[in-house]
């Protein structure tokens, strides 16, 4: 049987090499990266960046459950492929000591025996002093298992894995699927490929190549990077992956200094303040061209800085991209028929627990009931 996976983002090219590891004959089916963002006309994806938060702590036990079995395969996957994409940088989860978040956070620790250390007032400012949180804050500190990946190379070691296992990668945009009596038809720019079933992990692209459209909301994301010198990098060598909610209630996230291609290191804060939903793909591809918003850039910077007022940074600039929400906040993985399955919706946690989204999305193309 010839099963054919359109995307090749974490979701897509871990669903491929799960189905190629189980003797399928595997097409995995999506395009390069654009050399020329701005300029171009085709899809996109939000994976195409250098630094993602991954973490076993969360405020929601399906998500903890999920990133932990991807977690435990990262080593796996990275002697398979010859690919390192995972740092144990460790990673911080904080939030007011009284509010709901920590509250949620620590009861998902105590129940999934998650390692983690709590830490506030005194002992948080010693242990990470170039953070200045309010004395209302409380911390969980995951030193091991945690830290960031780096997506571009997450994806290239699940797709190399999956060659690795006679899986057949293929650069190109599908424009149109075709079913028919004997197998469906994929239609590419160039050219058409058979199989006799497909997996459909497009991300936010999934609507486009569904008959009847999935309840899905593509959200607008702003990120705003912070250039350091060689000085800076190094004072701030120990810092963790860090997810916050503050006292007024927003939720940004700070990735600690990675170096990126352009040479230059960065540490990217993220998480807007307001949602703006695309409502269509002409949209969604004029938000990836664009640099997102100077005003949601405006409102990162002034959050960056107070968490961190000691921080040098020698410029910033922001970029955009989107994040797949559903309404229940969980991943849409399930058989449409008995030749066309679906996984998309990451929620914004995508990158980190996309090995076990995609095992589970091999699971339902091959006809398997999944719980929940």
């Amino acid at each position: 049987m010839t099963i054919a996976v359109i995307g090749r983002g974490p979701i897509g090219s871990a669903a491929a090499r799960h189905l190629a590891q189980a003797g399928h004959e595997v097409l995995l089916i999506g395009a390069p990266e654009p050399q020329d963002k701005p300029a171009h006309q085709g899809v996109f994806a939000s994976h195409w960046d250098e630094g993602r938060i991954t973490r076993a702590l969360d405020a929601d036990r399906y998500w903890s459950d999920v990133s932990r079995a991807s977690i435990a395969r990262y080593t796996q996957i990275e002697a398979e492929s010859g690919i390192p994409f995972f740092t144990e940088s460790g990673a911080m989860m904080a939030g007011p000591a009284a509010g709901e978040f920590m509250r949620n956070v620590a009861a998902v620790q105590a129940e999934a025996a998650i390692a983690a250390e709590t830490l506030n007032g005194a002992a948080l400012a010693a242990r990470f002093p170039f953070f200045a949180f309010p004395d209302s804050i409380d911390t969980r500190h995951e030193a091991t298992g945690a830290g960031h990946l780096n997506p571009r190379r997450m994806v290239a070691a699940q797709a190399q894995a999956a060659r690795h296992h006679g899986a057949e990668l293929v650069e190109a945009t599908v424009r149109a699927i075709d079913p028919a009596p004997r197998g469906v038809t994929l239609s590419t720019e160039a050219g058409s490929h058979r199989a006799d079933r497909v997996l459909l992990a497009t991300g936010g692209w999934a609507n486009d190549l569904l008959a009847d459209p999935l309840p899905l909301a593509v959200h607008a994301r702003t990120i705003t990077f912070f250039a350091l010198d060689a000085a800076e990098a190094a004072r701030l060598a120990a810092m963790p992956a860090l997810v916050y909610r503050t006292p007024a209630g927003d939720v940004p996230y700070v990735l600690p200094p990675i170096r990126y291609p352009d040479g230059r290191t960065y540490i990217k804060i993220g998480g807007d303040p307001d949602d703006r939903v695309l409502t269509d793909t002409e949209a969604v591809s004029d938000w990836f061209r664009s640099a997102g918003s100077a005003e949601v850039g405006a409102y990162q910077t002034r959050i960056l800085t107070e968490l961190m007022p000691d921080l040098r940074f020698e410029a910033t600039h922001t970029e955009a991209c989107v994040t797949v929400f559903t309404a229940r906040d969980r991943p849409v993985i399930r058989r449409l028929d008995e030749r066309m399955a679906v996984a998309t919706g990451g929620c914004g946690r995508a990158a980190k627990c996309g090995d076990e989204l995609g095992r589970l999305a091999a699971e339902a193309v091959l006809g398997a009931r999944l719980p929940g």
